[in-house]
């Protein structure tokens, strides 16, 4: 019990439910709230500015414009799936956009165009506490690239452009890629990194055609690094506010410089070094021994945005950390700006700094990146040429990073840390605002050209003038600040132009044919009929807006397009699978790597007698379904013809039931080096085209067999492990047997009453039953276990019974033990009851098999006695016992005495334990008996 004090107050209510919506891939984030549950939330498939959000009460809302405030607008969907097709006002129930793919900022496979992120915060109460669920969306504007890569023997990239069909990308013939990681895809164009075939830390850089297809080197070996989640780095970076410049680490023989391009790779230069430092003394580093070298990789810390700040709201600043000297170094990080893209560099500071662009880069942030706490923060308001310093904060906090609002014209960040490392984070607001007195005006800015590291103004076909904010002048640029000033096109020289698809630049900067590209070879689109121009080796560069002048792309050699025969046929079922069912439906797939496909016939045989003709079928992607009934192999083959000549392609198909189980028949007892018959059988009994795994022993290299046996040996005596594994391409199943091996024993052939037949199934698990039943009773004569009883597949129904050695030497010898179970089994004392009360007995399969091997033994030990008698040496001596049946086995085995051992007849009993005799017996059909000793003598005494 207990007492309340103080009014009883209701539960809060659930927080609102909110959207955070981005429109610059996540650099800065807009709240909306929203004020149903949405249950999914996608783009509009058609109108990138809309938003379509399903409801749990069966409800679609649609948003007008999902920039501005959020109003949405209930469609009811009456016969939509809700997995499949969304509602949209004027219009029926349309599909899902498959094409939608989330988009990663960092990974394999990224888009670096602008997207669009939606991220969608639902509130979900539990109890007295809330959780948080993230969505992520993402949506790629109609004229961008999406990606898919496909595995196989040879990994294959594709392709499409505006959301059209996928097309196979197509780099250089023999780059052989392994990765491939997208750089860009901004102005109609890829940009992206590629792994070949001998490259381990290093990609080469390629541009594509218009529509993504077509590649040609840029520049090769930029360094690659592998982080812990297995997510490649490439040292590139794309510098913001000026379309068309990279910054690229090249490493080279293990040394590593950093590059710069203004034409999007046409051309490549390293950086100019400053000539003084931070203090305004001389610098010893110059060209081309000494250059700047610049880190380009990314922060592991998302609200840090790495070793180079570039933005777009700020041209041609640009600020990293690196070092001077003949290569990059990777534990100097000195800090280096630049304010006209790259041209001119000036030392800032002697560390690493995170940097922060307030203002459209017009106030500068600075904060050492260091493990000890800080309270002081650096800035500047004249691009880095004098800093200032400012107290943040009464106590020292360990920096983890920098934000600013929303918005490139914002003058408030915050700085967030942690006092100690055990305390929650602390967060520090920095306001500029009240240090400038007034908004800019016109008079406070100035135009600046841009131009490369050799003074050259036309740049991408224009020459492109901006504008910034003088150094005297302490003002706020704001929303309305705009960059750009003007842009006015050039004349086309060679510098506009890089190397066509096929071609590569050599040392003299002219482009010539690689060894397999045919330049007047017609495109694979061409058909008959039509005209192309062979290439010149060159293309203009895309972006680039440079009028008349040079022309080098145009060729004056037209071509007809000539009917092609049809090359590279390939054929093969949907989902890829070989092996299939019988009665499973199966798409065929034809596939035409080159030539005419308008003009051509296509004949397709089936295999099971069912053939057709078709036309334009890799045109008009017509399936072929089809069904095969019966299990077998059958060979599919489509021939592809028209005048100029024709392909073929086959394939084979196993049609077969999935494998149900195998059981494997072995005789559980084996003899030393003797020969041994495995032999598996499966279920289903029909199942063809299986190929069986025998794993012996401990040996992890299998023997492979398509038959469903295997003869082999044991060379050790003890417990050997035998497995069998069957497979059929659908399907693999196992089965595992145990064998003994021994180098004495001896094998009864055992028969039963016929009226044991008529319950024979034939099946493993009866077959084992019966012999435990039989190794049970005799076990009782006995009184003892060391016996087997083995019943044997098939009718009539015998066994085979495996007197075994004793551990110890037994009290009873082996032919007492013998001779009692010869007049057990002669007595009818053995039998057992079946169904119904019917009593089976258990008899020798052959009455003389008992005496032979009673009589083998006594000849074997009255030998031993004779020739311990005379002390005879004898050595090398084998001793042969054969017992004949339907079929006929044979043991040897070698007889060894020593001096000291003694082997005594005392009336009926003799010992055998002490001999290393072998008599083996075999089950079925009439038996026949015949023994031989013989010895060898080397030495007599």
């Amino acid at each position: 019990t207990g007492v309340l004090t103080g009014p009883c107050e209701p539960p809060p209510p659930p927080p609102p439910r909110m959207l955070f919506i981005s429109t610059d891939e996540g650099s800065s984030f807009q709240r909306q709230s929203i004020a149903f549950p949405p249950e999914t939330v996608v783009f509009h498939p058609k109108e990138e500015d809309k938003l379509l959000a399903y409801c749990k009460d069966g409800q679609v809302r649609i948003t007008t414009d999902f920039r501005a405030d959020l109003n949405w607008m209930p469609q009811q969907c009456h016969s939509c799936s809700r997995s499949e097709a969304l509602l949209v006002p004027g219009q029926q129930c349309i599909p899902f956009p498959i094409a939608h793919m989330p988009a990663k900022l960092r990974g394999n496979w990224i888009n670096h165009a602008r997207t669009h992120l939606l991220f969608l915060c639902l509130m979900c109460e539990s109890d007295t506490s809330y959780h948080m669920q993230i969505y992520v969306y993402a949506q790629t504007p109609k004229k961008h690239f999406l990606f898919q890569v496909t595995t196989g023997n040879r990994t294959k990239h594709y392709v499409s452009y505006r959301r059209n069909e996928f097309v196979q990308m197509r780099f250089p013939k023999y780059a052989l890629p392994k990765d491939v990681q997208i750089v860009s895809t901004d102005e109609k164009q890829v940009f992206l990194a590629l792994q070949e075939w001998y490259q381990s830390d290093t990609y080469n850089l390629y541009q594509s055609d218009p529509q993504g297809v077509y590649y040609s080197i840029v520049l090769e070996n930029v360094r690659s690094t592998k982080q812990p989640e297995e997510n490649v780095l490439i040292d590139i970076l794309e510098v913001r506010g000026v379309k068309g410049v990279f910054l690229a680490n090249q490493k080279i023989d293990g040394k590593v410089t950093t590059l710069i391009t203004y034409n999007k790779g046409r051309d490549w230069e390293p950086l100019t070094p400053p000539t003084t430092d931070m203090n305004g003394k001389p610098i010893t580093c110059k060209a081309p021994e000494c250059h700047l070298h610049l880190h380009l990789r990314w922060a592991d810390n998302p609200y840090v945005s790495g070793t180079v700040h570039t933005k777009d709201s700020a041209p041609g600043l640009i600020m990293g950390a690196g070092n001077l000297g003949s290569k990059l170094v990777e534990y100097k990080e000195e800090m280096y700006i630049t304010s006209d893209c790259g041209r001119t560099w000036r030392q800032v500071f002697e560390e690493e700094h995170h940097i922060l662009y307030l203002d459209h880069g017009g106030v500068i942030v600075a904060i050492k990146d260091t493990s000890i706490p800080l309270k002081i923060l650096k800035f500047s308001i004249d691009e880095g040429r004098t800093w200032s310093v400012h107290n943040f904060t009464t106590t020292s906090v360990f920096v983890d990073g920098l934000l600013s609002e929303p918005g490139d014209e914002t003058l408030v960040m915050t700085v967030f840390g942690h006092i100690s490392y055990r305390s929650d984070w602390e967060l520090v607001k920095v306001d500029f605002r009240q240090s400038f007195p007034r908004q800019c005006t016109e008079s406070d800015y100035e135009s600046w050209l841009l131009t490369d590291l050799q003074g050259e103004k036309c740049i991408m076909g224009q020459e492109r003038t901006f504008r910034k904010r003088k150094d005297t002048s302490f003002c706020i640029k704001g929303k309305s600040y705009t960059s750009t000033l003007t842009n006015k096109s050039c004349q086309c020289t060679e510098k506009d132009f890089n190397c066509d698809y096929g071609f590569e630049r050599s040392d003299s900067g002219l482009c010539f044919a690689d060894f397999w590209h045919d330049p007047d070879s017609p495109p694979e689109d061409c058909h008959l009929g039509q005209n192309y121009q062979s290439s010149t080796g060159y293309r203009k560069l895309i972006s680039n807006t440079c009028e008349g002048g040079l022309s080098k792309q145009q060729s004056d050699k037209q071509h007809s397009c000539p009917l092609l025969p049809p090359e590279g046929l390939q054929v093969a079922i949907k989902g890829q699978m070989l092996a299939v069912a019988p009665g499973d439906d199966i798409t065929f797939i034809v596939h035409q790597e080159k030539g005419d496909t308008s003009s051509t016939k296509y004949q397709v045989d089936l295999g099971d007698g069912v053939r057709a003709i078709y036309q334009n079928l890799t045109v008009t992607d017509e399936p072929i379904q089809h069904r095969y009934e019966k299990a077998g192999v059958y060979k599919v083959t489509v021939k592809a013809e028209n005048m100029a000549g024709h392909d073929e392609a086959i394939m084979y198909i196993q049609v077969t039931a999935p494998l149900q189980e195998v059981h494997m028949e072995v005789v559980p007892i084996a003899g030393r080096n003797q020969e041994v018959n495995l032999t598996a059988v499966v279920l289903p009994a029909e199942a063809n085209l299986t190929v069986f795994y025998w794993w012996i022993g401990d040996s992890l290299q299998p023997t492979l067999t398509l038959q469903n046996s295997l003869l082999t040996r044991f060379p050790e005596t003890g417990d050997v492990s035998v497995t069998v594994q069957a497979s059929n391409g659908r399907s693999m199943v196992q089965d595992s047997r145990n064998v003994r091996v021994y180098d004495n024993f001896h094998v009864l052939p055992l028969s039963f009453s016929k009226n044991l037949d008529h319950f024979n199934p034939n099946i493993p698990e009866w077959r084992d039953d019966i012999g435990q039943v039989v190794t049970k009773i005799l076990a009782k004569v006995l009184q003892h276990t060391s016996l087997v009883t083995v019943v044997t597949p098939g009718l009539p129904t015998t066994a085979d019974l495996f007197i075994l050695p004793l551990d110890t030497k037994p009290a009873k010898k082996s032919l007492f033990r013998i001779s009692a179970i010869v007049q057990a089994l002669n007595d009818n004392n053995v039998s057992f009851v079946v169904r119904g009360g019917l009593q089976v007995l258990v008899m020798l399969a052959d009455p003389n098999a008992g005496m032979a091997v009673i009589l083998l033994i006594s000849i074997i030990a009255t030998g031993s006695f004779i020739l311990y008698k005379f002390k005879r040496k004898l050595p090398n001596r084998n001793v042969y016992a054969q017992m004949h049946n339907e079929k006929e086995q044979e043991m040897t085995s070698p007889v060894n005495h020593s001096e000291d051992t003694q082997h005594i007849i005392q009336g009926e009993e003799f010992i055998d334990d002490d001999l290393d005799s072998q008599i083996l017996g075999n089950t079925g059909g009439s038996p026949a008996f015949r023994s031989l000793i013989r010895t060898t003598t080397n030495h007599c005494y």
